[in-house]
Order: structure tokens, then C-alpha cells, then sequence
């Protein structure tokens, strides 16, 4: 006689298991973006008005080199 067992997999505690991992995972990139901004931010900050000049910026276009969101 041939016994035949599976063990019944629980689909929904998975995805909602794999959706938590996914936001988790979420907030670090959202964490490390933020964190590489910030020091980006405040290198920037350092410099003089003809240092800015130098490496073609000015004050002004700190926030958006920070960010990601210059485009020259």
C-alpha cells in the first residue's frame, strides 16, 4: 500500500511574509537615498562660492544636485 502525504503550503502568510520583506527592503533604499543626499548636501555646503564656480554650480543648484534632479 502506497502512502501519499503533502504538506499543505499556506499562500497567503508567504505573499503577506514576502510583502513585508519587500516594504522593509523599501525603507532602507528610502533610508540610504536619504542618507547619501544629506552628505552630498552638506560636502556641497562646504564650499566656497568659487569652488561652486569651479565645478559649474551654484548655490542654488545644491538641492537639486542632492536629490538627483539636476540636469545641466
Amino acid at each position: 500500500m502506497a502512502v501519499f502525504h503533502t504538506t499543505p503550503t499556506t499562500y497567503g502568510t508567504a505573499a503577506a511574509v514576502n510583502r513585508f520583506f519587500s516594504h522593509l527592503g523599501d525603507i532602507a533604499g528610502n533610508v540610504i537615498a536619504w542618507n547619501d543626499a544629506r552628505v552630498t548636501r552638506n560636502a556641497l555646503s562646504s564650499l566656497s562660492d568659487r569652488e561652486l564656480d569651479d565645478i559649474g554650480l551654484v548655490r542654488g543648484d545644491i538641492d537639486k544636485v542632492a536629490l538627483n534632479h539636476f540636469i545641466r
